[in-house]
């Protein structure tokens, strides 16, 4: 009878979430803590397949999603309360839908997650134009929230707290929370709750916050934020994204969870009277050790309704969560003890007992790393240039890769990109590198490699870069490089190469590779366009047509897509790149045009579409054979050829070799502020010794500009 029981509630269950939200049905909906967080993310980023423009895209989406229900010719502001009839404007619940700007009666946009607060900064492309936080608002309090953190407060008004911090308001303190951790589960470290929010995560199994758990609970959801969900999914809307924010299908997820105040369940699968606990889980086997890992194995718990997941528990720690019977416990230490016991729960989050505790040890790590390979210098000056190599592989994992420089051990990372700095003009240097993993077991020294630096005389460390990607409709495909060396360029020692869909299948650089030819004028630019491309702009400033057949496979590289990147190279070297290498399907740039920012002085191999390109609608091709070269100056190079050694370093004190005054600010990877100082020519030291080890942010800032380095202290 009971089986009976358990099979129709399963069934019923089934149906309820069914009803509630199809969306979910790929969602093990069944589990708790960090593995429910990591099945949501998932599905939250496959089905955001529409990334929108922050103009006009956010501006058309807003004016769809957040009208107001009771006056279709208005849209409701985020943190605004009063109707109207006061004389104050910027405390008002809606305005004109078409009002849209900056001026004081008009409505912005409102990153309720500030732009400044992300790491790296949110921009106005991905996070930066997610309109799952982008909210309508009164213009002036816009400007007055600022980029201040959230803290607690009470009343329907928004303002700033007597300790700085930014209340705003008790109807939008739920939607708030939501937002957040919307952007915490889509965009992970780079939107951390602490970053934003004034609370105590020590009660969460990550970086979430107690103060939006509460606002969450607090604030229940409305229809208004339930109606912009629903238009976000569905991907026939023209201005949505294709996926939801979980938080407001359900609060009770973030429940789930992180724990905390508890939230309401709106779907009623996860809150019931049900008070009975499962069963222990019994016969827990511990086989398969491996150097980081060990499988578990148990015989499934019974329960008055159905059992729904079980905690898996290493040396009494929360390790993970699962539905299934058995489970993979990996990033363990090798030859390491370890304490392992089983918790069942059900979906009302009742507990059993512990299941009988075994221990075991992963095995001893005697295997070396592989032999770095593949290593390709890019970005030469007259005193630096960058490595880049294929990744290691390992039984356990690869931990760091250590760079010799003539022989001598010049640094650590653990990254495959590496930077060499102070050098010497006109010099050879030999580079090889080796690979280690946790326990120092370490590879042999890759084959070396010569790199010349080169002459300042003839080359003032800045060189070509792409300045305009087209990346239009059919074949509207077109590259502009610009020339901002102060000299004129022979382009015969330059070339483009384009990786198919980033690599996914495989592929490499395309060969042969489009080399350029004649001369580059100081502060012009080079147009090439595919040979089909339509757009008249595009045909009147080409300098180069690249046929469309199928000799040139169809315009090789110019036939790119959004998730093809694209690099120019210097003498067969890397030095400049449009998308990530390898980086997959992404479409990092689908359907857009990229313009290089006007600040922006020479060539980056790391790819930065935050700070260094600014984006615009397809088939925008204005600008096309121009470009702004009125902010560039040999002193924003100066400040990007400042020398920060030693680095990685195990010392108290760093060196910053300069010509001028600067200001020092370190952060950690979070995002905090750490320190900040001043340097100068003759006094260009400074104390690090209270940071502990780790990989901070180092920002070189003068009137000119500023730089921003990762350092690295062993």
């Amino acid at each position: 009878m009971k089986k009976k029981i358990l099979q129709l509630f399963v069934f019923i269950l089934a149906i309820h979430i069914n009803a509630q939200e199809q969306y979910y049905d790929d969602v093990d909906l069944n589990l708790t803590g960090v593995s429910l967080k990591e099945e949501l993310a998932i599905k939250i980023t496959n089905t955001h397949t529409n990334y929108l423009d922050y103009t006009p895209g956010v501006w058309e989406a807003s004016k769809v999603t957040d009208v107001n229900p009771e006056d279709n010719t208005e849209v409701v502001l985020l943190y605004g309360w009063e109707d109207g009839s006061d004389s104050t404007v910027n405390n008002d619940r809606t305005r004109g839908i078409d009002d849209n700007g900056g001026n004081t009666t008009d409505w912005n946009r409102e990153h309720s997650y500030p732009k400044s607060l992300g790491n790296p900064n949110l921009g106005e492309t991905g996070p930066g134009s997610d309109a799952h936080h982008l909210r309508p608002c009164d213009p002036s309090r816009n400007s007055t929230r600022s980029n201040n953190l959230y803290g607690n407060g009470s009343g329907t008004e928004s303002y700033t707290t007597s300790s700085g911090d930014w209340y705003p308001g008790d109807e939008w303190k739920g939607d708030v929370a939501r937002m957040m951790m919307y952007m915490y589960l889509r965009y992970d470290d780079r939107c951390l709750p602490s970053g934003v929010g004034v609370g105590d995560n020590s009660g969460t199994p990550d970086d979430m916050i107690d103060l939006f758990l509460d606002w969450n609970a607090e604030d229940p959801i409305s229809d208004f934020e339930k109606t912009r969900n629903t238009y976000h999914e569905e991907t026939n809307n023209t201005y949505a994204q294709g996926n939801r924010n979980p938080f407001i299908d359900n609060p009770h997820l973030a429940t789930r969870i992180w724990g905390g105040t508890d939230a309401e369940d709106t779907w009623g699968i996860y809150t019931s009277s049900d008070a009975e606990a499962p069963t222990a889980p019994t016969n827990l086997a511990l086989t398969n050790e491996t150097t980081f890992s060990i499988d578990a194995s148990w015989t499934a718990s019974t329960d008055n309704v159905a059992v729904t997941s079980y905690d898996i528990y290493v040396d009494n720690e929360l390790k993970a969560n699962t539905s299934n019977t058995n489970y993979s416990i990996i990033d363990l230490t090798s030859n390491e003890s370890y304490d392992i016991y089983i918790i069942a729960k059900d979906i009302a989050n009742n507990e059993s007992l512990n299941s009988n505790s075994e221990t075991t040890s992963t095995l001893e790590d005697t295997d070396a790393p592989s032999t770095p390979i593949n290593i390709i210098p890019s970005s030469i000056t007259d005193i630096s240039f960058k490595i880049s190599w294929d990744a290691s592989t390992d039984n356990t994992a690869v931990t760091n890769y250590d760079i010799y420089i003539d022989g001598s051990l010049d640094g650590s990372t653990s990254e495959t990109i590496y930077t060499v700095t102070n050098l010497t003009e006109s010099t050879t240097y030999t580079v090889s590198l080796t690979a280690n993993d946790a326990v120092n077991n370490y590879s042999s020294q890759s084959t070396p490699i010569d790199v010349t630096t080169n002459d300042s005389a003839s080359n003032s460390g800045v060189d070509l870069f792409f300045s305009e990607y087209v990346e239009g409709s059919s074949n509207n495909k077109a590259l502009e490089i610009a020339n901002a060396t102060g000299e004129d360029i022979d382009l015969s020692a330059y070339s483009i190469k384009r990786q198919s869909a980033g690599g996914q299948d495989g592929e490499e650089w395309s060969t042969p590779a489009l080399v350029l030819s004649g001369t580059l004028n100081s502060s012009d630019v080079y147009v090439l366009i595919n040979a089909s491309a339509t757009l008249q702009n595009l045909i009147d400033n080409a300098d180069f047509v690249q046929p469309n057949n199928s000799d040139t496979n169809y315009g090789e590289p110019l036939n790119f897509n959004g998730n093809d990147p694209v690099g120019l190279f210097k003498n067969d070297a890397l030095i400049d790149i449009i998308g990530d290498y390898n980086g997959g399907s992404a479409n990092f740039a689908k359907d857009v045009t990229l313009r290089r920012k006007s600040n922006i002085t020479s060539p980056n191999v790391d790819f930065d579409l935050v700070n260094e390109w600014d984006s615009y609608s397809q088939d925008t091709v204005d600008n096309i054979g121009t470009h702004d070269f009125s902010n560039l100056s040999v002193s924003i190079h100066e400040l990007n050829s400042i020398s920060v050694y030693p680095n990685p370093t195990k010392g108290d004190i760093l060196n910053i070799n300069t010509q001028e005054n600067l200001s020092i600010e370190i952060y950690s990877v979070l995002g905090k502020g750490m320190l900040t100082g001043e340097v100068s020519k003759l006094d260009n030291k400074i104390d690090i010794a209270h940071l502990q080890t780790g990989i901070y942010f180092i920002k070189l800032s003068s009137e000119d500009g500023n730089s921003t380095r990762k350092l690295i202290k062993h």
